[in-house]
């Protein structure tokens, strides 16, 4: 009997300390719609696809890539607002919903400092000073020095008004003093094509787009509009040279609707994290010339919002508006 006792105590014991045991997660029980606000095809959209395959063996779960270009990326901001904080969708965000849009629209209906969950810093594409192989510039000061031997007389191209590589050449005016005038695309494609025609004589490039065209000799690249060296670049010189305080690039990161829970911030942070060693991602960085920068939400967040108080007094000094 008194052995019989013992182990009815010690069955007890058990029991209790599985009653209170944590359970397990059950995080993520369905497939994820990850948003991409660009179309399909372009260096977002490829980055996006190459960090989801990777993340889904470990994740266990299908992560669909949902694009929706437009409106400088505030279609895209749109269907993730609408979307419930339950960890089941994101976005990849980049420098137009997370430090432009809110200096560049005066209505917009969304604050990136309180209306997004922060999951994860990706990382950047560096931008490049480029010019047409008959341009009379080969180095950044023999740039500056016919740019204001000619004012206003050279024009450059850009994806769009209000992309990082418009902002770029923006940052690069003030620093330099420069009198250039901006002509926007639809696109990185069309201002690739005018630029390699002669069209335009000049862009700030992200490598993303512009690598293969760098490498062919179809432009001429000047400088990295960065203070390192792009390790697809490595010859390349950098803002030190003749391009001081320029300081660009695309920026990247994953965000969700405000409120998502913990347990999903943190799972699909560790799983962004893993994915940027995978083989085929380390590949494509290094294809892209991207730099990683992992981190915690919380460097995420500290990193977006110093980037949006930097880049908001060069867009309230250029006077770029978009509403």
């Amino acid at each position: 009997m008194k052995r019989f006792l013992q182990l009815l105590a010690a069955a007890g014991l058990a029991l209790a300390a599985t009653s209170h045991a944590p359970a397990q997660s059950a995080y993520p029980s369905q497939p994820l719609r990850w948003i991409v606000p660009y179309p399909a095809g372009g260096g977002t959209d490829n980055l996006a696809r190459a960090l989801a395959d990777a993340m889904q063996p470990s994740l266990g779960q299908p992560i669909v890539i949902d694009n929706r270009p437009g409106a400088s990326t505030n279609i895209g901001v749109s269907v993730l607002m609408q979307a419930k904080p339950d960890g089941y969708t994101i976005m990849q965000a980049e420098n137009a919903a997370l430090l432009f849009n809110e200096h560049m629209f005066a209505k917009l209906p969304y604050k990136p400092a309180s209306d997004f969950t922060y999951i994860g810093t990706i990382g950047r594409f560096p931008v490049a000073l480029v010019v047409h192989p008959d341009f009379p510039a080969k180095t950044v000061a023999e740039f500056v020095s016919y740019v204001k031997a000619n004012p206003d007389k050279v024009s450059y191209a850009s994806p769009g008004n209000g992309t990082p590589h418009h902002m770029a050449m923006e940052l690069f005016k003030q620093k330099a003093g420069l009198g250039i005038v901006h002509v926007p695309y639809k696109g990185a494609a069309p201002a690739m094509t005018d630029i390699m025609g002669g069209q335009v004589p000049t862009m700030m490039l992200d490598l993303a787009s512009g690598l293969p065209i760098i490498r062919s000799g179809k432009v001429r690249v000047l400088a990295i509009a960065l203070p390192q060296r792009a390790s697809a670049l490595p010859d390349v010189p950098t803002s030190e040279v003749g391009f001081k305080d320029v300081n660009a690039y695309a920026f990247h990161g994953l965000i969700g609707p405000a409120g998502m829970p913990q347990e999903a911030v943190n799972r699909i942070n560790g799983e962004l994290h893993k994915a940027m060693k995978a083989p085929k991602v380390v590949k494509l960085f290094a294809d892209f010339g991207f730099e990683a920068l992992p981190g915690t939400p919380q460097d995420f967040y500290k990193l977006s919002r110093a980037e949006s108080e930097r880049w908001g007094k060069v867009i309230k000094s250029a006077g770029v508006q978009l509403d």
